[in-house]
């Protein structure tokens, strides 16, 4: 019988040990999660009393029951919905839940929206890709193990994103509106964001940290639940690379993206003394010959432009180019030239007062100055635009000079076989006589500009 006792305590004794080391190996885990997100949340297991703490600290009763969910849905291009109140985020069905206070009360009525949170509303082939966020009001609030005393704003980094313009556009431009808009500028908020890629993160890494100081929670990734004081679903957008003003907090413009665009990749620019030179530098924008709408004739025109005085500098760019480089590229330029296309909204790193002439081919005349001159202008770049003559484009060796025309007119509408033909199979050979005269044009400006800024 003793033996059997000391087999049965020291049995006992074993299972303590494990669960012990159960115990411990959970609590390594916790603290290594709590680590991970230490710079922007609180992360434990809270008592009631504790978290009702933190939920009167955030709570609000200003708000009446049937406006608990706010969505604004009356815009072109995007619609956003809020609760300016505690939430919680239920990270496995992409729901936020309003959180009662304790004295509240169960409420009788469910109010719930769906909102998805990419500015192209109006298109629903990219629409149907973004993945949809719920908000909830009425419903009982599971308890969470993130709790943050800053508001989460959600958007998409899905849709056309991988494309340079698209990336600005739908992303940074709206960003930048909604930071001033429902934030005034404060970094005190945190972005999470669906469909997220990590080179974007990696990319504009510099740019994402002068909206906020907190990191960013990837939306599919996080695996616990998150509490917010407060959640905006959406960015504000007012259309094609435009920022209006009277719609702005502060009339802000165009230029103030660009002064946080200098802001943020100027600052680290450092200057080393240059030897003096006469010629003004020209970035001649070099499309790959797969994506269409290349310039045959470059190395031509390369010249033209450098018998006509600039210091031309080939510049292609591609999805991992580094901003940083880019930027001091395009900003220590005076002067910029390519073909329509994502790659011209390297505009925006231009100084003002230098010179942007957009290349447009056949088909795209329409949309060309909404996409780059108007913005450009508004920038206070000299712009210019060359417009193709149909000897210019290659597809003349395809269709007739008629069909050519009249085809772009009838098809523009950006339908598939629209996009196919006129901005996927055609490119240009400019014709090197008369564009050397908007050369001497535009070097007269750029000129202008080395004087008075160097």
């Amino acid at each position: 019988m003793k033996h059997g006792k000391i087999k049965l305590c020291s049995l006992t004794g074993m299972m303590f040990l494990t669960l012990g080391m159960i115990l411990l190996v959970i609590q390594i885990i916790l603290t290594s999660i709590g680590k991970q997100h230490s710079e922007h949340a609180t992360i434990t297991h809270w008592t009631q009393g504790q978290e009702k703490t933190w939920l009167l600290k955030h709570h609000s009763n200003s708000e009446p029951p049937t406006q608990l969910i706010k969505c604004d849905r009356s815009h072109k291009f995007y619609d956003t919905c809020s609760i300016n109140r505690p939430v919680v985020f239920e990270t496995t069905n992409s729901t936020f839940i309003l959180m009662e206070s304790r004295n509240e009360g169960k409420r009788t009525n469910i109010v719930i929206e769906n909102v998805k949170p990419y500015p192209r509303k109006w298109e629903k082939q990219v629409m149907s890709t973004i993945q949809e966020v719920t908000l909830v009001a009425g419903s009982s609030s599971p308890p969470c193990l993130v709790h943050h005393d800053a508001p989460a704003l959600v958007f998409s980094a899905g849709g056309y994103t991988g494309n340079f313009f698209h990336e600005f556009n739908d992303g940074l431009i709206p960003l930048f509106i909604t930071f001033k808009t429902m934030f005034q500028g404060n970094q005190e908020f945190i972005l999470v964001i669906s469909e997220l890629q990590q080179w974007w993160v990696s990319k504009y890494e510099d740019l994402l940290s002068s909206f906020s100081k907190y990191p960013i929670i990837d939306f599919e990734k996080e695996k616990m639940s998150h509490c917010f004081p407060s959640v905006s679903v959406g960015l504000i957008s007012h259309g094609l690379m435009t920022i209006t003003p009277k719609l702005m907090p502060n009339s802000e413009t165009i230029r103030d993206f660009r002064v946080l665009l200098e802001s943020t990749y100027g600052r680290n620019v450092t200057y080393i003394p240059k030897p003096r030179v006469n010629r003004p530098r020209l970035v001649l924008i070099s499309r790959g010959g797969h994506d269409g709408r290349a310039i045959l004739n470059e190395e031509e025109l390369k010249i033209v432009a450098n018998r006509t005085g600039f210091k031309t500098i080939l510049f292609r760019p591609t999805t991992n180019a580094s901003l940083q480089q880019s930027y001091e590229l395009i900003n220590s330029s005076h002067a910029m030239v390519g073909v329509h296309g994502a790659a011209l909204t390297h505009f925006l790193y231009l100084r003002p007062g230098a010179v942007f002439i957009q290349i447009v081919p056949i088909g795209p005349e329409d949309v060309a100055d909404k996409y780059f001159g108007k913005p450009a202008r508004e920038l206070g770049l000299e712009y210019m635009e060359y417009k193709i003559g149909v000897k210019e484009s290659s597809l003349i060796d395809r269709y007739s000079k008629r069909h050519l025309v009249q085809g772009a007119i009838a098809r523009n509408a950006w339908s598939k076989e629209f996009k196919s033909v006129y901005m996927r199979e055609q490119n240009v050979r400019i014709d090197l006589v008369r564009v050397r005269e908007y050369l001497k044009q535009a070097y007269r400006k750029a000129k202008r500009l080395m004087r008075t800024n160097g």
